[in-house]
Order: structure tokens, then sequence, then C-alpha cells
């Protein structure tokens, strides 16, 4: 499990729209003014995540994105699959496998490990909110270790 700059750059963005959830919607301009971030790149990222439904746009001069859903409602399981396109790859799934050599699968013992890794980051990336992300280290500190 590596990610990559999409899921960063992805989650700062969806910080940042939380944080002016109060505006119908926010210009890529401002966001990657703002954070500091390339304009193409960003552009790219809120692509996927409108395609996976997290992120709305408006056309126009007067356009931008905004949130599809509480900020409550989206979580970083969500994130990472819609720019990433899964949190972790178990690359002994039959459908992932023809594209490998392996010549140890029928006596490996790793696949099982790889399909509870999966299954923990699952369940833990979707207990963690967007809502709670963005409030903070310390909140999210202490969120965390309550669960």
């Amino acid at each position: 499990m590596k990610f990559t700059t999409k899921t960063e750059y992805g989650v700062i963005c969806l910080i940042y729209l939380a944080r002016h959830a109060d505006k119908a919607v926010v210009a890529i301009k401002d966001i990657v003014r703002d954070e500091k971030l390339s304009p193409a790149y960003i552009e790219k990222i809120l692509q996927k995540l409108k395609q996976a439904g997290i992120v709305t746009s408006a056309q126009g001069n007067q356009g931008g994105f905004s949130l599809a859903r509480k900020p409550s409602e989206i979580n970083f399981r969500q994130i990472v699959e819609a720019v990433e396109g899964s949190t972790f790859d178990v690359y002994c799934e039959p459908g992932l496998r023809e594209s490998i050599t392996c010549n140890h699968f029928s006596m490996c013992g790793l696949r099982p490990i790889w399909q509870k890794s999966k299954q923990l980051l699952d369940d833990f990336y979707g207990s963690l909110s967007l809502e709670m992300i963005s409030r903070g280290e310390i909140e999210v500190t202490e969120q965390m270790q309550k669960t």
C-alpha cells in the first residue's frame, strides 16, 4: 500500500471544500492559490472525485466545485478508492494474478494475510469521515483513540 500525491492533494481539496461549505461553489483557482498546488493536477483529481460522486461541479465564470454530500457522509476509503482505485491491492486475487508471474501461488500463505490487511484498512478508512479529518491533527488523534 502506497498512496500517491493524488490522495494527499485530493484530501487537501476536500478539506478545503468542507471548510468553505458556506459558499455554493469554490473555484479551483482559489484552492490552488491558497494550498499552493498545481491547477492542472488538481483539476484531474477533482474530476475523479466528481466521477465518484464525492464532489459536484458548476460550469461558467462563477463555476467551481462543492461537496456532493455532507463531510460526515464522505469517508477516507471512498476518497482513496476514487483517486487511487483501491486502498490495498491483493495481487493474489484471480483477476490480478493473471497479469503477474507467481510460481508459488499454490503453496503461499501470503494471500490470507494480504486479504486481511485489505479488510482491516478498508474498515478503518471507512470509519474516518471527512468531517473528522478536516478538524485537525489533535481532534483526529483524540477521536481515533476512542475507537
